[in-house]
């Protein structure tokens, strides 16, 4: 047998593959992994396939498609009054995760120290540690799962490099207001401390909230790397095709990673997303499509067992089964797929300690047919 030094010892394969696995096996409803079972716009697949028979099939520029990353400057203009120059400031990448691995790879060294709040999308710690970076996590505790900016202030050394922030949040649905983006501006004032920001469901928010980017801060903007994605903005997830929002200095770096790791991604659908959201109808309504799927969903799930904690932002809806039972959460969500037929995901599995608050995350982005069966299900646990 080879003698393969792993670099990543302890991670196997994710919790959302697992669950999608097992729910499979078992004919479950899946309201595990974070993705659509209903299609995307028709006119949006069709755009893809004029795009492809209009030539757009070969390489497209390295940093993006050019007509794509203007409409992306038009956009975040028009939705947050913020300018980025689509030439310095603005790349085209393969989804969410790959704009984070590169972000974190052009910064990051090893011995550096890198803030996540937990729990959290379990791309970050690997790829941390993967660059040799040490995480440094803040947990994050039901049912607000707010932050103490003096506690993450105890977590700050001379190596902490980069805070990683995600607002909405995966798993929680909780969001970071303006109060919290003035404390860490208090926080990182007099640092070279740079930003990630994760806000790939920077539309799904809710009840009249407003997102509070940090390219709505300048004090923020000047040091952060945002994160987007056409994924979950156009219900494509599996098209994996997002941005890269960043000041010139930080995009060179950036690109320096970018053009060694995917170079470049998907032509003609870049094409026809640029296409597509030139339209600001094709996407503004996004926010109140899962505003009512999150407001049905936790109406069918009002007579059950489960506690509902708030759901802010994003597609996810957390739930107690504390009043249910005292399983672990792992054990609980492999019963419920196997006794009951709905698969979910155990919260646990964003902490790298696996702390369990006896917290399940269920994903309402599914047909209200889906979401009305899981439910019936969920009422006899």
């Amino acid at each position: 047998m080879l003698n393969i030094q792993s670099k990543l010892p302890g991670v196997g394969t994710t919790i959302f593959s697992v669950m999608s696995n097992l729910a499979a096996e078992n004919n479950a409803i899946n309201l595990s992994q974070g993705f659509p079972d209903y299609p995307c716009d028709p006119e949006l697949t069709q755009l893809v396939t004029k795009a492809m028979k209009d030539g757009f099939n070969q390489y497209a520029p390295m940093p993006g498609n050019n007509f794509l990353k203007e409409t992306i400057a038009e956009k975040v203009e028009k939705l947050y009054n913020v300018k980025y120059n689509p030439d310095t400031e603005i790349t085209v990448t393969a989804g969410g995760t790959q704009a984070i691995f590169t972000a974190l790879a052009a910064i990051i060294n090893p011995g550096d120290e890198v803030i996540i709040f937990e729990p959290a999308y379990d791309s970050y710690a690997p790829t941390i540690k993967l660059l040799g970076g040490l995480v440094k996590t803040y947990e994050l505790a039901p049912p607000d799962y707010g932050i103490d900016w003096d506690m993450v202030k105890k977590l700050f050394t001379s190596s902490t490099r980069m805070i990683i922030l995600n607002s909405p949040q995966n798993p929680t649905g909780s969001i970071l207001s303006e109060e919290d983006m003035k404390a860490l501006i208090r926080l990182i004032n007099g640092t070279d401390v740079l930003i990630l920001s994760d806000e790939v469901y920077e539309h799904l928010i809710y009840d009249e909230r407003k997102h509070k980017s940090v390219m709505l801060f300048p004090e923020l903007k000047e040091r952060s790397f945002i994160v987007a994605s056409f994924g979950k903005l156009l219900h494509a997830t599996g098209w994996k095709l997002g941005y890269c929002l960043a000041p010139e200095q930080l995009t060179k770096e950036f690109r320096k990673v970018h053009q060694f790791n995917v170079f470049s991604v998907n032509s003609p659908m870049q094409q026809a997303i640029a296409d597509y959201i030139k339209e600001p109808s094709n996407y503004i309504g996004i926010t109140a499509f899962f505003e009512n799927k999150r407001n049905y969903f936790r109406s069918l799930l009002a007579d059950s067992r489960f506690e509902l904690l708030p759901c802010k932002g994003s597609y996810f809806q957390c739930a107690s089964y504390s009043k249910i039972s005292d399983e672990k959460d792992t054990d609980f969500s492999m019963r419920l797929i196997k006794e009951f037929g709905v698969a979910t995901i155990p919260v646990s599995a964003f902490y790298q300690k696996a702390t369990d608050y006896k917290i399940i995350r269920f994903c309402f982005a599914k047909e209200n047919s889906t979401l009305a069966l899981a439910a019936e299900k969920l009422k006899n646990v």
